[in-house]
């Protein structure tokens, strides 16, 4: 028998960082973005054409890597939370959800069309949110 000489720590290949070690390292990122989102979509209850639940998907989404906190406090609001859960669990809206932002984006457009003197902005614009509803509605409805 031959014994083999012990590797050198060139030849060895690079340790990998787990997955929730990687977390811990950027739960900055994640706090920060979670209450950025959340703030806008607090902000977009006010301001026509900014989207409220998108944001607030982001501010869970982003909450459950950077603050359990905030990630269970949004899942226990009555006016969140079943979006939340739906959207967690299924990928899915609900009807009214579809409607909602449906016709939100319907008034958006109506209003850019009437106010937005460039073009170009306005056809933009209409085409995201176009595309954007057209997404939405492909998506399944909850349970």
């Amino acid at each position: 028998m031959t014994a083999h000489p012990p590797p050198d720590a060139a030849d060895a290949p690079p340790a990998r960082v787990p997955e929730p070690a990687r977390r811990v390292r950027f739960r900055w990122a994640w706090w920060l973005l979670a209450y950025a989102s959340l703030g806008t979509g607090i902000v977009g209850i006010f301001v026509p054409g900014l989207p409220t639940t998108v944001f607030i998907l982001i501010a869970a989404w982003a909450a459950s890597r950077g603050s359990e906190r905030l990630h269970n406090r949004l899942l226990q609001d009555p006016r969140f939370g079943p979006a939340i859960r739906n959207w967690q669990a299924h990928g899915a809206v609900s009807r009214k959800g579809k409607w909602m932002a449906t016709l939100t984006m319907a008034v958006c457009a109506g209003i850019m069309l009437w106010c937005v003197p460039l073009a170009w902005v306005k056809w933009l614009s209409i085409g995201c949110m176009t595309t954007v509803a057209a997404w939405l509605w492909t998506r399944p409805l909850p349970p």
